[in-house]
């Protein structure tokens, strides 16, 4: 049944896990008008040499914020422009300029909507309880991850700020338990649902052999490969990662690990992979298009993600419906799905002993890929989007459907 809403969704970026939430939740309601903020200043990043600052704006291009596929009929994007030198995580005055910029593209398009939809609690979150009063409207906030575990703690100021903006909205969806026990430190009134991430099936799934997809990416037949897919920064991990290989290719030479992804730590990465000699071991493959991700899951043994900190990733779920085993650590709502060793291993973050021990028991075990992918299909974006569907019908009781 397509219900006669329109959402007005507020997001940093038009790409992976908002795309296709929204994708999926476009089957069942009438229209959907998307709001993605972007700095100009971003642009110089394409003209200057890639490497620290840069490496990290780069993200933020117009480009880089589109959608990677085309969107439904239902779904328009509506990017608006303005220049800052603060990043968003930092700057207090951020969701006033979103708000300020959104009801002059709203009055210019003359765009309708039922209920705002912001992703991230700040700024989106708080543009859209400025919205929310100028509009008469109800306003979900979705809080994913630094914007619940990391800003409201960084000073009494921000711990105001973010609370009074999730006391704004009418619902909160968050991604995690841990998310929820960082929401209870707040003094938080508005109700608060765990919905997760997801993926797509249709595009993350078993493509046959490795040995027929290793060729096309250049990578060895005959290694055992471990592969990880992320930003290269801080907060991923990586520098345990190649840590661990110090240990592994001791007790197996016979190893690869990939990394896919680009970022401000790539130099240091490569410095750090010189320096424990692992040049034969380790490969920074770069970033790739989204896809293409598909072909490298599947090409892999067994998906590393050594993240000292997450909200959700979308990667643990496209990994786990391709039928590769997930190693990772016990942050965020990793712990969450990872719930048996028949999907994969958790480590402690930041301890590169544990995860060599994980990923040299998850590289001997043989695993039942049928029945990882089985389990995947409940994270498929089709049917997470109803529960998304569910809060909105909640938010909006009353309107005729």
């Amino acid at each position: 049944m397509t219900l006669k809403y329109n959402i007005l969704v507020l997001a940093p970026h038009c790409n992976t896990f908002i795309e296709e939430s929204v994708r999926a939740c476009s089957t069942q309601i009438n229209n959907a008008s998307i709001i993605v903020h972007h700095n100009p200043l971003s642009e110089l990043s394409t003209l200057l040499p890639i490497g620290g600052y840069f490496a990290h704006v780069s993200k933020f291009t117009k480009k880089a914020i589109a959608p990677q596929y085309e969107l439904p009929d239902n779904v328009q994007l509506h990017i608006i422009s303005f220049p800052y030198i603060t990043p968003d995580a930092s700057n207090r005055d951020m969701a006033d300029k979103i708000a300020e910029q959104a009801i002059k593209l709203i009055n210019k398009k003359g765009l309708e909507f039922d209920l705002i939809h912001a992703h991230f609690t700040w700024p989106q979150g708080g543009a859209g309880a400025r919205l929310k009063e100028r509009y008469d409207v109800p306003l979900i906030i979705t809080a994913h991850g630094f914007d619940i575990y990391e800003l409201p703690f960084k000073d009494a100021n921000w711990n105001g700020i973010i609370t009074q903006t999730l006391n704004h909205a009418d619902q909160i969806i968050t991604v995690s338990n841990n998310n929820v026990k960082c929401l209870e430190r707040l003094n938080i009134r508005t109700p608060v649902t765990i919905i997760p991430n997801g993926f797509r099936a249709d595009t993350f799934h078993p493509l046959g052999q490795t040995d027929s997809i290793r060729p096309k990416l250049g990578l060895p037949l005959r290694k055992q490969i471990i592969l990880s897919v992320g930003n290269l920064e801080l907060k991923k991990g990586h520098e345990t990662l190649i840590e661990s290989v110090k240990s592994l290719v001791k007790k197996n030479d016979n190893l690869l690990i990939v990394i896919v992804g680009s970022g401000q730590l790539r130099a240091r990465l490569m410095k750090t992979v010189d320096d424990f000699g692992l040049s034969d071991y380790v490969v920074l493959a770069g970033r790739k298009p989204h896809a293409e991700i598909p072909l490298w899951m599947n090409a892999c043994d067994v998906f590393a993600l050594p993240s000292l900190a997450e909200g959700n990733p979308t990667v643990m779920f496209e990994c786990l419906g391709c039928g590769k085993p997930f190693v990772g650590t016990r942050v965020g709502g990793i712990p969450d799905i990872i719930t048996s060793d028949d999907y994969g291993l958790l480590c402690e973050p930041g301890d590169s002993k544990d995860l060599a021990d994980k990923l040299m028991i998850a590289l001997e075990k043989k695993w039942d890929n049928e029945k990882i992918v089985a389990y995947s299909r409940q994270f498929t974006w089709e049917i997470i989007s109803k529960q998304i569907i569910e809060i909105y019908q909640k938010a909006i009781k009353g309107l005729p459907h």
